[in-house]
């Protein structure tokens, strides 16, 4: 009104209050009504959000809240490891956008901050990745792994329809067709099952089904899934006519088949690696399942335990370890509490800031290793020190040569496949660098137990040893004649449930000429 008085004393003359009139004032009436539905509707929108927001936040409270009272428990089932990487890189992105909409600064602030922190778009691909190499290695059913009963897991995590299709994804953009099909079955069948999405539905599923089957060249599952699709959408002639050339293709293929058969020849389907590699990778995850150990009850009477003080050495005479036979050939023995657990946490806690990926050689990103590790040397912490002061008056060797106490750390599907510590007599550059010689014996000390998966298996003898926390597990790499003892290639199995800590020391040539007597024989 005031305004209106002034203009009005201004322009009194040419009367050009416009806003002034009964007419118009009733027409900005009506547009504050406007005004105010407008601020409704966005107070409703704001109030949906917030709800939104908060069913979110009481969601993760929970959940972060038993999470955190047993970290590494939690984290040790790969279902909640994949998922909490899908959240932090997906979900938490997605209500940032949603947050953003209301400018809220403080939060936005210090979740942009946080981001940089999160994982990546490939971080959430090598989790998903790793599930399928526990699915693999372990021979596990995809209802399973979603539904969470893990064994050896004493809790349950499961996976929603969305993040099996996630999943399937993940291994259609890899060209991973066989692991695409699985996938994008169990996402459908939870579809089916009334599990709904906003993100997925069934002919978008059946689509990935139809292409991967027809990736794979098989004929009939992709004519199976094409009629469900048409069973979806009976109308489509696209899917029509795509239906009748699969079926004309499936009918010559069965010809072809059959003259095959009639004339004896067999066809063989090639996998990607040659047929040694296959057979050698079979090799290693049937021990990493508990099967193919070759252990007769007439060697195994042969094993035994005992207590061990190394010649009577001054540390042990009164206090012996205990020693257990793991293997006889070549021998393997493990100690036991060899270390304890304030120390192993000590270790620890001076090898996490430290960690980085084991998977990076150079330039090149490789996956035979999957693991996290960190060098500590002796002088940086008294028990570290006193860890390898142990070392050598348990095993008689000089370990002044050796390398330095590498500490692992093994997470979802974490892996080493078989491989061997000694290097062999066409890559000699490194011992002459080092001065040391070859890595004569290894040392591996298990400071976590594990409850699923991760052992250490020895692929060409046939061997698996368990994880125990607190033991140690010994043996020659090398011959007395100095010559590598393949038998010792060895694996570490992937982590199906829990959190795999590791320490090792590589005992190396130099310093042990009077300490293991050099023979002419390859014996153990």
């Amino acid at each position: 009104l005031n305004s209106c008085i002034l203009i009005n004393y201004y322009y009194i003359e040419l009367n050009q209050c416009f806003w002034c009139f009964s007419g118009q004032m009733t027409d900005l009436l009506f547009m504050e009504k406007d005004l105010v539905s407008s601020l409704k509707d966005y107070i409703r929108a704001e109030e949906h959000k917030l709800e939104q927001i908060k069913k979110w936040a009481d969601r993760l409270d929970v959940l972060s809240s038993a999470a955190t009272q047993d970290p590494e428990g939690f984290l040790g089932h790969p279902v909640n490891a994949f998922k909490l990487i899908k959240r932090l890189n997906t979900e938490w992105r997605e209500l940032e956008r949603l947050v953003l909409r209301n400018m809220s600064g403080a939060f936005i602030s210090n979740l942009t901050i946080q981001r940089k922190n999160f994982p990546n778009d490939d971080d959430q691909t090598g989790a998903a990745k790793a599930m399928m190499r526990l699915q693999d290695t372990y021979q596990l059913d995809t209802n399973i792994i979603s539904t969470g009963e893990l064994p050896g897991s004493s809790s349950v995590a499961s996976l929603t329809v969305d993040d099996c299709y996630d999943l399937g994804k993940v291994a259609y953009s890899e060209a991973d067709y066989y692991h695409t099909e699985l996938w994008m079955v169990q996402t459908l069948k939870q579809l089916d099952q009334g599990e709904t999405s906003n993100l997925v539905d069934a002919i978008t599923v059946l689509d990935y089904l139809i292409d991967s089957a027809y990736q794979q060249g098989e004929l009939e599952r992709e004519l199976n899934f094409t009629k469900r699709l048409l069973e979806l959408d009976p109308t489509d002639q696209q899917v029509n006519w795509e239906m009748k050339d699969i079926e004309y293709e499936l009918f010559n293929q069965k010809k072809v088949e059959a003259t095959e058969e009639a004339e004896g020849r067999q066809r063989r389907k090639s996998r990607g690696r040659p047929d040694d590699d296959l057979f050698h990778m079979r090799k290693y995850e049937q021990l990493c399942r508990g099967e193919g150990i070759r252990m007769t009850p007439r060697r195994q009477s042969r094993l035994f335990c005992r207590y061990y003080n190394n010649n009577r050495h001054p540390r042990y005479v009164i206090g012996p370890v205990r020693q257990e036979d793991e293997w006889d050939h070549p021998r393997i023995v493990r100690y036991h509490n060899i270390v304890s657990d304030k120390e192993m946490e000590k270790v620890k806690e001076l090898a996490k800031p430290r960690l980085h990926r084991s998977e990076v050689v150079g330039e090149e990103t490789v996956h035979f290793r999957i693991s996290q590790s960190a060098f500590l040397r002796a002088y940086e912490d008294p028990v570290v020190d006193k860890i390898n002061q142990r070392i050598e008056d348990i095993t008689g060797l000089d370990i002044t040569t050796a390398d330095d106490l590498q500490v692992a750390n093994y997470g979802i599907g974490g892996q080493y496949e078989p491989h061997l510590d000694f290097r062999q007599k066409d890559e000699p550059e490194e011992f002459e660098e080092l001065g040391s010689g070859n890595r004569i014996a290894t040392w591996l000390l298990y400071m976590s137990d594990v409850p699923a998966g991760g052992a250490t298996v020895f692929t060409e003898v046939g061997a698996a040893v368990q994880p125990i926390k607190g033991t140690a597990v010994f043996w020659y790499n090398l011959f007395p004649s100095g010559e590598g003892d393949y038998r010792t290639e060895h694996a570490a199995c992937p982590v199906l449930v829990g959190s795999k800590w590791v320490s090792n020391k590589w005992i190396r040539e130099r310093g042990q000429e009077f300490r293991r007597h050099c023979g002419l024989q390859e014996t153990d």
